[in-house]
């Protein structure tokens, strides 16, 4: 706990990640304070790998019915993560479906149990 104004203590919870821009509105709104920096560009770039991490484990822990919300905010990530290394949604889309038409996509299911090697 830490002291605030007026001798009050105050608990302190710490996030040390990426949000989205309104969260400091929205916490301000429910009667808290948020400590937040504006990051770099390249400090950016690593935060927003780390959420990617973070959105994707969170679409892999949801339920049937949170799917939804988890994919749009996996996406969304995508989406920050490209504009922020200066790569165009189409361009990304365009490699996507050249690798599909190289390596396949994943509509067949398939897993791979492992590979013998031929001697």
């Amino acid at each position: 706990m830490q002291e605030a104004e007026g001798n009050v203590l105050a608990m302190q919870i710490s996030y040390s990640k990426l949000v989205r821009d309104r969260i400091p509105e929205i916490i301000q709104a429910e009667g808290h304070r948020a400590v937040t920096r504006v990051l770099d560009e390249e400090s950016y770039r690593v935060a927003l790998l780390e959420k990617l991490a973070e959105e994707a484990h969170e679409a892999r822990q949801a339920s049937a019915e949170q799917l939804a919300a988890e994919l749009a905010d996996v996406l969304e990530v995508l989406q920050a993560l490209a504009e922020a290394h200066g790569l165009s949604w189409n361009h990304i889309l365009e490699i996507a479906a050249r690798k599909c038409t190289e390596r396949g996509a994943f509509d067949n299911r398939i897993f791979l149990e492992y590979v013998e090697q031929a001697e």
